[in-house]
């Protein structure tokens, strides 16, 4: 629960749910650095520390590329945590939660594994 809350902390800020958001629309070849702070007109000090915040919350990985580093989006955290807040989806009744599980799909641009409902009605 403590990684949960953590992560959710880290996404209730402006500038790091649109950093967010962005390294998902950018998958798993992910974003340099300087491309992200020019992406969404940000000083690279502040890009930097709200990088270390998602990073501490488990929501982005980084590795070196050369000379850059390069940042993504940790899909498998953010599927724990979405697990994490419908784990006890509608008492019990996955059924119930279909709506919720249909709009996941829904939003998606393309269908990954991170937006594919399971035979049991979980988001995968």
């Amino acid at each position: 629960m403590e990684l949960a809350i953590q992560a959710l902390s880290a996404l209730a800020q402006d500038s790091r749910l649109r950093i967010f958001r962005l390294l998902v629309r950018q998958g798993p070849d992910g974003m340099a650095a300087g491309d992200i702070a020019r992406e969404l007109d940000l000083p690279a000090s502040t890009l930097s520390t709200h990088l270390s915040v998602l990073a501490n919350a488990a929501l982005v990985r980084s590795a070196r590329h050369s000379r850059s580093i390069v940042y993504t989006a940790d899909m498998t955290a953010m599927r724990d945590l979405l697990g994490f807040l419908v784990e006890d989806c509608c008492q019990g009744r996955p059924e119930f939660c279909s709506p919720l599980l249909d709009s996941v799909v829904a939003g998606c641009a393309e269908p990954s594994d991170c937006c594919t409902p399971s035979d049991n009605g979980t988001v995968q």
